[in-house]
């Protein structure tokens, strides 16, 4: 970052108006959280972190917020940035409205070290208002504290909910240490900046939309791809429920679910009436069948594992592979060294330690995976990662801890297949269809329809228009 500004100073850029673009954009990224206004708290610090947070909380003024200004130095302390900033700031205070929302612009990249009076204290006011006052903290570049390197954090460091980071990622903000001091992440673009950055590296999932294209007027069911679902034993007929819908509000064209035969009575009275469900008594039955990709294992179980493990292995379409079919890999980790075709796997902690339980970090982990294997590896988590050899690592953003619920993995196996089935590479589906779900689940609980305790994979699938929606409207 520091280079890059100094290039853009180079080229006549100034201060000022990367300043007025990134408060611009966190304003922005605070309403499609809360589309009402409240009350915003703005603690800020005497550099232009603090100037960042003074041009957000002037445009969140204008969109009816009322601001309380919290500054942790005295003003004779503040950069001149900072102090214009504030001078075109008309602030006022109601401490009753609600959302609560606070802007931590104490400090930015340049700080290092351990935390001191003043912005200790500040800090501590921060994390006390997220604690009893329920207010939602706004990081603005990095969560004062944290180091932006290495992620490693101080004791006070502050909480934050979202982290709203200016630019580019940095890469202490997605070390396994620093997640719940990050909480959601987004990158504010700054024009100027990203045109002149140069290089490839890990990457996070911003700016998808244009991975699915809008259709054209003319297109029909037979463009939009036949996704087969093979899914479903006794006692977990939900889970093929769910990745059938998932795929379906997808926008696969056509979708087959396939059960085994005593369990299809039960499973077509549940599923939606836009899924084919279909009797099978062995898994080697849908090779027959045309299907543009597959989804392999939700609610499997664990009968059949031979013949799963020979569908995985001759398959020549691409295939999602999630829960009992993963399960069933670890047995056999060579299948996927004769796999007719490609594919992506999506396991969660649990199931990636039985496929492999060396320990290492989850960036560590998804390395030597691609490194060995030529498939995609999506490992789940608060911060999902997708990769894949020879293209970045690929960080998610969105999400909740709403998410954490039995089903969601489901959805996501069946909207993988989806996406997929329309065209796009595995590796973009699985970044596109992780940034949906998250989106979804923000979209269900910033709505006031559900909270982190009530959100259900059901109402995700609600959700997936909305969050289709806003990727297409470029949200954060």
């Amino acid at each position: 970052m520091r280079a890059l500004e100094e290039r853009a100073f180079a080229d006549g850029i100034t201060a000022g108006s990367l300043m007025e673009q990134a408060g611009a954009g966190i304003a922005r990224a605070v309403r499609q959280f809360y589309s009402a206004p409240g009350r915003c708290v703005v603690a800020f610090g005497k550099g232009h972190n603090g100037g960042d947070a003074l041009v957000a909380a002037r445009h969140l003024a204008h969109a009816g917020w009322a601001i309380d200004l919290q500054p942790a130095f005295p003003r004779e302390q503040w950069a001149p940035l900072t102090l214009r900033q504030h001078e075109r700031l008309e602030a006022s205070v109601a401490e009753s409205s609600r959302p609560l929302v606070v802007l931590d612009g104490l400090l930015g990249i340049g700080a290092g070290g351990a935390l001191r009076e003043p912005i200790l204290g500040a800090c501590r006011e921060i994390n006390r208002l997220r604690r009893d006052e329920n207010a939602h903290v706004f990081a603005l570049d990095l969560p004062t504290g944290l180091d932006g390197d290495s992620g490693a954090f101080d004791p006070d460091a502050v909480i934050a909910d979202t982290t709203l980071t200016i630019g580019f990622a940095k890469k202490g903000l997605v070390a396994d240490t620093a997640t719940n001091h990050v909480g959601r992440l987004a990158v504010i673009p700054l024009d100027e900046l990203t045109a002149r950055a140069t290089g490839s590296g890990d990457t996070v999932a911003t700016a998808l939309a244009p991975l699915l294209p809008p259709r054209a007027f003319d297109t029909h069911k037979g463009q939009c791809g036949r996704v087969g679902i093979v899914a479903g034993s006794r006692g977990y007929l939900g889970a093929a429920v769910l990745c059938a819908e998932a795929a379906v509000r997808g926008g696969a064209g056509l979708v087959a679910l396939y059960v085994p035969s005593d369990l299809y009575d039960p499973c077509a009275s549940r599923c939606a009436p836009e899924v084919m469900v279909r009797p099978i008594d062995s898994p080697a039955e849908v090779l027959a069948e045309n299907h543009d990709v597959l989804a392999i294992g939700p609610g499997l179980g664990d009968a059949n594992r031979a013949a799963v493990l020979d569908l995985i292995a001759r398959a020549p379409q691409p295939a999602v592979l999630d829960a009992d079919a993963l399960n069933h890999l670890a047995t056999d980790l060579t299948v996927l060294d004769r796999c007719a075709g490609p594919r992506v796997l999506t396991p969660h902690p649990g199931e990636m330690a039985r496929l492999d339980p060396r320990k290492r970090t989850r960036r560590e982990t998804v390395g030597a995976f691609i490194e060995r294997w030529p498939h995609v590896l999506l490992l789940k988590g608060s911060r999902t990662l997708v990769g894949q050899r020879d293209h970045p690592l690929s960080y998610n953003t969105t999400g909740h801890p709403g998410l954490a619920t039995g089903g969601v993995g489901d959805v996501q196996t069946g909207l993988i297949a989806a996406l997929a089935a329309q065209g796009l590479t595995l590796y973009a589906a699985a970044r596109l269809a992780s940034w949906l779900i998250g989106r979804a689940a923000e979209c269900a609980i910033f709505s006031g329809r559900e909270s982190a305790e009530t959100l259900r994979p059901t109402a995700l699938l609600d959700s997936l228009g909305a969050a289709f929606r806003d990727l297409r409207a470029g949200a954060f």
